[in-house]
């Protein structure tokens, strides 16, 4: 049930920071090229929207550290595995362990080094340019996307110690499209 749910609330705010990102970007743009139309120029003159790009900037930021913990978990996180699959299966097995043991304890030194810093940038009331957003809030993405992504680096290894798979992406799937007719012949047996 709690992977449920955080597996939900990662794709969530994957997805809305995307979005919302893309939307504000459009807005600020064509606001921008409004102010040059003559007869537009008095009702989007008064609009700032100076800080859109500084948000946009930190929303990806957010968007890739909550993102690549989402390609870790589903496989399609960037991975050489050429050499790794012509192994024989025990040494392929101990190779795979020891790669995402090391993804897991890369990601969490990272993310106690993020830590350190957001803990030792709260106190100085710093505050972002154009928004003037508190830093540390900004830079809360680092320990928090750094610790999920360990997580599920944890979370892999533990699956492929029991099963021997490894989650991997059909780039030819689209999850919600019907398969045709080989899928229904495989739903009705």
């Amino acid at each position: 049930m709690f992977l449920r749910i955080l597996d939900r609330l990662e794709e969530t705010l994957i997805a809305s920071l995307i979005a919302a990102a893309t939307l504000l970007i459009f807005v600020a743009v064509v606001q921008r090229y409004m102010v040059g139309v003559s007869f537009l120029y008095p009702l989007v003159y008064h609009i700032n929207l100076t800080w859109a790009q500084e948000l946009c900037i930190y929303m990806f930021v957010w968007m890739a550290k909550f993102g690549a913990a989402y390609g870790v978990r589903t496989g399609i996180h960037v991975g050489v595995d050429v050499v790794v699959n012509m192994l024989d299966p025990g040494p392929r097995k101990k190779v795979v362990m020891f790669g995402l043991l090391c993804g897991a304890l890369f990601t969490f030194v990272v993310g106690s080094m993020g830590a350190k810093f957001v803990i030792e940038l709260y106190p100085t009331d710093q505050v972002s340019p154009d928004m003037e957003m508190p830093r540390w809030i900004i830079f809360l993405c680092v320990p928090l996307g750094s610790y999920l992504m360990c997580f599920r680096f944890l979370q892999v290894a533990w699956a492929f110690w029991r099963t021997g798979e490894l989650p991997h992406h059909d780039p030819g799937h689209v999850e919600g499209v019907d398969e045709g007719p080989a899928a229904a012949r495989d739903v009705a047996r």
